[in-house]
């Protein structure tokens, strides 16, 4: 049986940790300027995938 694809839209987004998936928040890449600096700092930190979305991301990668 041949090896199976990983999603690479999925690849690029997510990280495998030993709790689940970790993620980067959206709303930081453009219109900075109006966001107030406690915001983007916010932003930055790392978050969980959603439980109900982690079985997706699994089906999604594979080998990870």
């Amino acid at each position: 049986m041949p090896k199976l694809k990983s999603n690479r839209g999925a690849a690029k987004r997510f990280t495998r940790t030993a709790g689940g998936f970790k993620r980067a928040a959206s709303h930081r890449r453009h219109i900075l300027t109006k966001k107030s600096t406690k915001r983007k700092r916010q932003l930055r930190a790392p978050a969980q995938l959603h439980p109900s979305d982690v079985k997706a991301a699994i089906r999604m990668l594979p080998y990870c």
